[in-house]
């Protein structure tokens, strides 16, 4: 990952851990629903790795929200 994309993985990560927690689930249960592993949930979390088109729709089905959503960085972050 370049440098000057960080804040950028770090934000989406915090977006990901927000729709999770809203839902009041559990990595384990955002995994288990996106069908990806708990690890790499946590990893994108984090903001270490940036997920594929896939795993991204995958996310964004699971959390009953649009895609977009997930890159729309609030404020209070």
């Amino acid at each position: 990952m370049k440098e000057e994309y960080r804040d950028r993985y770090m934000r989406f990560g915090l977006n990901v851990v927000y729709y999770r927690k809203k839902n009041r689930w559990s990595q384990i249960q955002l995994a288990e629903k996106a069908d990806i592993d708990r690890t790499y949930v946590s990893s994108i979390e984090r903001g270490v790795v940036g997920p594929s088109f896939d795993v991204l729709f995958k996310l964004s089905d699971a959390l009953g929200i649009s895609t977009k959503q997930l890159f729309d960085f609030r404020d209070d972050e």
